[in-house]
């Protein structure tokens, strides 16, 4: 903007505060139900029209191109208010209603100028309401970026801290939008190196069933909150068991934010029963046996050995076939006959194998011990390495 405009421009300076009323009554009377500023001391926001329109009157008697690259007025507004709360569609419309205020504040003082300076002037006035309103845009939105970066590191602090065992109080329930008390399900899922989870989209998949969920991203794990409130445990697994692709794992507590470190302990401990490429859900409540073997493996060892020692060093055919037959005769309550009819052979035949394995290991097999030792090492075998 050259010329007499320029002039006009530099006139109006002294005279910002005259504008600043101007605008801060526009904001309130133009559709003022567009306006949220409640977040914005009053002094504050005076104070941000003020700039704005100071910094609008002198890039129009300045009449020279610039950057609209980080404004040195557009863009701290514009951070501000993004930190305060106040929503972007809210501020572009400040901007224009200032544009407007200059415009006719620049039109009272037109007298002699020509019409094709006019049109001119009106050129670069909106040519700089435009940049100022975008270098606002850019620096609102890359603090509301930086703020959520900061939310979510926050956050992920919190979860980390209660899935740790620290801290469990109101404040931490309410930053992390969870009940303090009552009935959760903690999960855990394998997480590869490229940050794929064994249990994809779960957030999204429960949302859409009504279940609220947190879900928190460790070194080489994906756990899950699931606040159950007056959900049936049974139907939140069944969701999360349709979208297993690996290990997955779960443990219940009633203990609230409290009891989600110890039940995060035992649904990591159900998790290493599970073989490294399988693809399941397991409950801590169906792998205690094999949890409790996992937690020491020198003793899971020595049961093995034990029980089982002289079966396992016998060739691979004769060992599976002995193995197996044990393992269909403990699952039939020790039922020589109904073991046989799920081995698709003759009473007899079990009892044989039987009897030979107790020949090999040197010890009967009957009696409440036997029975939970012998179960305890056949778990022991099919845990991973």
């Amino acid at each position: 903007m050259e010329g007499p405009l320029s002039t006009i421009a530099t006139a109006w300076l002294p005279d910002v505060d005259l504008l600043t009323d101007r605008l801060v009554t526009a904001v309130f009377t133009d559709h003022p139900a567009w306006t949220d500023y409640r977040s914005v001391p009053p002094e504050d926001l005076r104070d941000g029209c003020r700039r704005y329109l100071m910094r609008v009157l002198e890039l129009l008697a300045d009449g020279r191109p610039w950057s609209t690259e980080d404004d040195p007025v557009a863009g701290p507004i514009g951070r501000q208010r993004a930190e305060q709360g106040v929503p972007l569609e809210v501020m572009l419309r400040t901007f224009r209603l200032g544009g407007r205020v200059v415009w006719e504040a620049l039109l009272e003082r037109t007298n002699g100028v020509a019409p094709a300076d006019l049109g001119a002037a009106a050129t670069a006035m909106w040519t700089v309401v435009d940049g100022l309103s975008s270098a606002l845009s850019t620096s609102y939105r890359s603090a509301e970026a930086e703020q959520l970066r900061r939310d979510d590191q926050r956050r992920h602090a919190l979860l980390e801290e209660v899935v740790a065992g620290g801290t469990t109080g109101q404040r931490v329930a309410d930053q992390l939008d969870l009940p303090l008390a009552g009935h959760y399900l903690v999960v855990v899922a394998d997480l590869d190196q490229d940050g794929t989870a064994a249990l994809p989209g779960p957030q999204t998949a429960l949302s859409a069933l009504g279940v609220r969920s947190v879900w928190h991203v460790r070194t080489d794990t994906l756990v899950g909150l699931v606040p159950l409130e007056s959900h049936d445990p049974a139907f939140v697994l069944a969701r999360l068991r349709s979208l297993a692709r690996g290990r997955v794992a779960s443990a219940p507590t009633a203990a609230g934010l409290a009891g989600v470190a110890p039940a995060h302990r035992l649904a990591v401990l159900a998790l290493g029963t599970l073989p490294r490429g399988s693809a399941a859900l397991v409950r801590i409540e169906d792998r205690y046996p094999e949890a409790m073997l996992l937690r020491s493996p020198e003793l899971r060892q020595r049961l093995a050995d034990a029980w089982l020692g002289p079966v396992l060093r016998l060739p691979q055919r004769e060992r599976e076939v002995l193995l197996e037959t044990l393992t269909a005769w403990l699952e039939a309550d020790r039922s020589a006959g109904v073991a046989a009819e799920r081995l698709y052979c003759h009473r007899n035949t079990v009892l044989n194998r039987l009897q030979r394995v107790t020949a090999l290991v040197g010890r009967e097999l009957t009696g409440r011990r036997a029975y939970v030792e012998l179960s305890l090492a056949l778990s022991a075998l099919e845990l991973p390495a």
